[in-house]
């Protein structure tokens, strides 16, 4: 039996560069970056000061104005890029078969400003004062779970919370939804909303962010020699997945086709990546033989490169171990260079990167790559401004604290 094609036919994102994906990836393209002082909090006692914070953000007519100031705000992406994913998709409700139709968005932190001000209130006011939304407005799954209520899908419905894996497992599990024939639809990605107190400082306490206060963008600095950590981001990626059949049926607008991924972990430390790349090796090449090619038609990499010491030479590692000689000819690039790493929600907005360079033919820069680790090898990293390419098959690797590993391959659309 011939396996169902998936096709990407909506895409939706709330990202420091606003929530309209063409906008989005023309900033990118520009090399600008979307790294900015934090204003939600005072921080003036932080180490780290500075973050690719979404702002100036509208729920417009996408969510209830009461239920939108009372639900944590990764909740109020979830639900924003999910209904724009829609719009882009160009779904009318009306006419599908909701129990055919899933969401599978995932965040690796929750809600974690509802966290903070609950604690608060029960720490200052006593237990009788906290909102009975606390619970269902910190839990990973409500965003999804909200989302599902509002549009009315009744099909596949969970959350996947891998760190900074998320949104990748949770796009790889939406495909096997629709591979398996368990559905035709379905929306998938992640939403973080880190970017507050406790968020901040738990990455300061494990040292993991960059310290570069005097010029915050130019922090975020993925494969550079003078690279001194990652740059906190923050937002929702959600894509539309959708059977090619369901898809032409309907007459969908087809942006990209997933054509396979792969999930697995290193099983070796709880925060740093095994450092010969065993791992990630090993799940490039699974997502590679799911996706039914040779590795010679991989010509891009969009790489989780978060700009640390250890994780971004991991991968090289493990890229130049799998492609060999054909690493020359591929083009990588690190879309956190300009948006700071959006923890969960990374591998969706990353997603969307992706399919826009197969959509414009043109790949969005490194920025920062002043002096390029010698490590790279023959590799790529597209430094400094675009460059037209033309993209055969396209690998988006995430990764997360816990060893979590993900790639997934998507490519142009072809009859």
């Amino acid at each position: 039996m011939a396996r169902k094609r998936i096709v990407i036919t909506g895409m939706g994102i709330v990202s420091c560069f606003g929530t309209d994906v063409e906008h989005f990836y023309n900033m990118l393209l520009q090399g600008k970056s979307g790294i900015t002082p934090i204003d939600a909090f005072p921080c003036a006692e932080y180490p780290t000061r500075f973050a690719g914070s979404v702002r100036n953000f509208e729920i417009g007519d996408y969510m209830d104005k009461k239920q939108a100031r009372r639900v944590d705000p990764f909740i109020s992406y979830t639900v924003v890029a999910g209904k724009k994913a829609l719009e882009s998709a160009k779904i009318d409700l009306e006419k599908l078969n909701k129990d055919r139709c899933g969401v599978i968005i995932g965040s690796g932190m929750g809600g974690m400003s509802v966290f903070y001000d609950g604690v608060e209130t029960l720490l200052s006011k006593g237990f009788k004062r906290l909102t009975p939304f606390f619970v269902p407005y910190i839990i990973t799954n409500m965003g999804g779970a909200l989302l599902a209520i509002d549009i009315g899908f009744k099909g596949p419905n969970y959350s996947i919370s891998t760190a900074c894996a998320t949104s990748n497992y949770s796009i790889h599990a939406a495909a096997e939804q629709i591979r398996q024939g368990h559905a035709d639809v379905m929306l998938c990605g992640g939403a973080e909303a880190a970017i507050n107190p406790i968020g901040v400082a738990g990455f300061v306490a494990i040292g993991a962010l960059s310290t570069r206060n005097d010029d915050p963008t130019k922090a975020s600095r993925p494969w550079d020699q003078a690279r001194d950590g990652f740059v906190m981001g923050e937002g929702a990626g959600v894509l539309v997945l959708e059977s090619l059949e369901h898809a032409l049926a309907r007459g969908a607008p087809i942006y990209a086709e997933y054509l396979g991924g792969a999930i697995n972990c290193d099983a070796h430390h709880m925060t740093n990546p095994r450092e010969d790349g065993e791992g990630v090796a090993g799940c490039i090449k699974e997502a590679i033989r799911d996706a039914g090619i040779p590795k010679e038609k991989i010509n891009y990499i969009n790489a989780h490169a978060t700009s640390t010491l250890a994780g971004d030479l991991c991968e090289v590692e493990a890229i130049l171990k799998v492609f060999g000689s054909h690493a020359s000819k591929i083009k990588m690039n690190s879309t956190k260079s300009m948006t700071g790493h959006c923890l969960g929600a990374a591998g969706g907005i990353e997603a969307i990167a992706v399919v826009q360079a197969i959509l414009t033919g043109k790949l969005h820069p490194t920025i920062n790559l002043d002096n390029p680790d010698p490590r790279l090898g023959p590799l790529d990293p597209v430094a400094g401004k675009a460059q037209e390419h033309q993209v055969h098959a396209a690998l988006s690797n995430s990764f997360g604290f816990g060893g979590h590993n993900s790639s997934l391959v998507f490519a142009p659309y072809r009859k």
